[in-house]
């Protein structure tokens, strides 16, 4: 009989002690490390001391072929998974309870099983009648999808191996799994590792691609063994907020197509509707001529995104001065206020600063800096922003405008939605898009951009006509070679 083994593993990363202690020293994290018994957590196929088997090497060179994929018959889906789901692969999907990730997966399967197609749909946490429930309000009751309430892999894996094989399986959740492989509960860190080996293993003998769905941390992470986001093919991250109807799907790793893109549905009362075109619909309700507000023009993997930054600067009465900010990177509006500060005299150690970013959208690429600048000073200021104009461009910490990527599809979806100019940094003065109507108004330093917005403003108290209209590029030249002096007389 084998003896018996335990150790004290932490339930947040994975690592593993001989005695329990407060504190993982690992991740840091506090009280997360649980007894566990790890006899027996190695196969008995594994353990069998037999001499190892010789193969074959190649070499870099030979002939490829792209890997054949199957549409799951939702567009935006179809987009974030590169093309389609690829025969043996293994895609984790993660978000907060209550986003949609069960309609989205209850969906894909129903539009494969009507397409011909084996689909199944495994949940460890529903009952079978619990997922038909949610089938009817779907309207999708009438899909030949197959279901299942079970939590044994051993199980699953011997009833998937019988009749054809599935084209598509879901599992809701891995946290529920279990295997006999191990001694631990289910949700565990061993289990959760072991449970994924043997779907993965299944996947790749069989060709049949398996979504598991993971539940995921306080703080956004997926719960359980980082070491399963290395063993999947895919990690796709289902976001958004619960006051919002808006969902954002987000290819965080991709063995087989592009990082960093994205599929934007809209919650209804018939499940998630697939929205073709985010940046018409991230700006149908944006408030035209109100002061503090721009429109960016960003890039989410391949797909162009504008969307609405909306900024508030008031005086505040605390010692320290409040920063909030929805939907962007904390340090990046702070370093961007130092830049404000330092290089063109805006001072903004007596305001409050609030940042948000319209639609639920978060937004993590660094040319989004000149559009958060713009709002900044328009909401100090007073100044409304011209309305038919976007913002792009990054802000180094000398002032200076930075290019950035991708800027002709930029210029190319504001032109689409009927945007007259662009505010973009100098270097990109040669790109395509004033022949489409679009013109473009090159910023080489943050101090030019404040003073163009700093004339056009009006005292907090005077809600009259701002002086003028002439939109950033056309300011008298004196006001362009305005020095940061002359921003705290007027801005400060």
């Amino acid at each position: 009989m084998a003896k018996s083994t335990v150790s004290f593993v932490c339930q947040n990363c994975g690592a593993a002690y001989n005695r329990w202690q407060g504190k993982c020293e690992s991740c840091g994290e506090w009280n997360t490390l649980a007894e566990e018994d790890t006899t027996g957590s190695v196969p008995v196929s594994i353990r069998s001391k037999r001499k190892g088997r010789t193969f074959a090497l190649e070499s870099l060179s030979g002939k490829t072929q792209d890997a054949p994929r199957l549409s799951s018959g939702m567009a935006e889906l179809d987009r974030v998974t590169g093309g389609g789901f690829v025969r043996g692969s293994v895609l984790l999907v993660g978000g907060d309870p209550g986003i949609g990730k069960s309609t989205l997966l209850t969906q894909a399967t129903s539009m494969m099983a009507r397409a011909g197609h084996r689909a199944v749909y495994i949940s460890g946490e529903e009952a079978v009648a619990q997922v038909r429930l949610r089938a009817e309000r779907l309207g999708l009751a009438d899909a030949p999808v197959q279901l299942a309430s079970e939590t044994s892999v051993e199980d699953i894996v011997s009833t998937l191996s019988e009749g054809a094989v599935p084209r598509l399986i879901v599992i809701d959740s891995i946290q529920t799994m279990w295997t006999d492989t191990v001694e631990s509960a289910p949700g565990t860190v061993t289990q959760v590792r072991a449970s994924a080996q043997a779907l993965i293993r299944f996947a790749k003998k069989t060709g049949a691609a398996i979504i598991l769905v993971g539940h995921v941390t306080k703080d956004g992470q997926i719960a359980g063994p980082r070491v399963v986001e290395h063993m999947v093919d895919a990690v796709l991250s289902f976001e958004g907020e619960g006051s919002q109807q808006f969902r954002i799907l987000r290819s965080v790793k991709n063995r087989f197509g592009a990082t960093d893109e994205i599929g934007v549905f809209e919650m209804t009362g018939l499940g998630l509707r697939e929205v073709t075109n985010p940046s018409e619909l991230f700006l149908s309700e944006r408030d035209l001529g109100s002061p503090g507000t721009a429109v960016f023009a960003g890039i989410e993997g391949t797909r162009p995104v504008l969307v609405e930054l909306q900024a508030l600067v008031a005086p505040t009465s605390l010692g320290t001065p409040r920063r909030a900010v929805v939907g962007w990177d904390p340090s990046r509006l702070s370093m961007v206020l130092a830049v404000l500060e330092a290089h063109c005299g805006v001072k903004l150690s007596g305001h409050d600063v609030y940042l948000n970013v319209a639609g639920g959208l978060r937004i993590q690429e660094p040319a989004a800096d000149m559009a958060a600048a713009a709002a900044l000073v328009s909401s100090l200021v007073n100044a409304p922003l011209p309305t038919d104009a976007v913002y792009f461009g990054e802000i180094s910490l000398s002032g200076a405008i930075r290019p950035v990527a991708q800027t002709p599809a930029r210029l190319k979806e504001a032109t689409k939605l009927g945007f007259g100019r662009a505010i973009l940094p100098e270097s990109a003065r040669g790109e395509p898009g004033g022949d489409a109507g679009l013109t473009l108004n090159s910023i080489g330093n943050l101090t030019t951009l404040v003073a163009e917005i700093a004339a056009r403003g009006t005292p907090r108290g005077n809600r009259g006509t701002p002086k003028g209209d002439p939109g950033p590029g056309s300011a008298d030249p004196a006001e362009k070679n305005a020095t940061p002096a002359r921003f705290r007389r007027d801005i400060g």
